[in-house]
C-alpha cells in the first residue's frame, strides 16, 4: 500500500476516501484555516453588530419608535406623553 496516507489524530473527515466531486462541493472540510481573513471577517461582523446598536440607541435616545398604521406599512414616530 505505496499509496495510502497514514491517519492522523483529527483529520476527521479528511481521511476517509472521498470522491473528487465530495471534495469540490464540500471545500471547506478539507481547506486550512486562514487567519487573516477570519480575523478580517471577525473585524466586519463585529462591526456590522456594532453599527446596528449605534443607530439603535440613538433612535431610541431620540425618542422615537416604530408603528405600524392600519394599512399595515410602518412608520416611526415620536414619543408624545399623556400628559402634554
Amino acid at each position: 500500500m505505496e499509496g495510502k496516507k497514514e491517519n492522523v489524530p483529527g483529520d476527521g473527515i479528511r481521511s476517509l476516501p472521498t470522491s473528487r466531486l465530495f471534495r469540490i462541493t464540500n471545500y471547506e472540510l478539507y481547506a486550512k484555516p486562514n487567519l487573516v481573513i477570519m480575523g478580517l471577517g471577525l473585524v466586519a461582523l463585529a462591526g456590522c453588530t456594532g453599527y446596528i446598536a449605534y443607530m439603535r440607541h440613538k433612535y431610541e435616545k431620540l425618542g422615537y419608535y416604530s408603528a405600524i398604521k392600519e394599512d399595515g406599512s410602518e412608520t416611526f414616530v415620536k414619543r408624545t406623553s399623556k400628559w402634554d
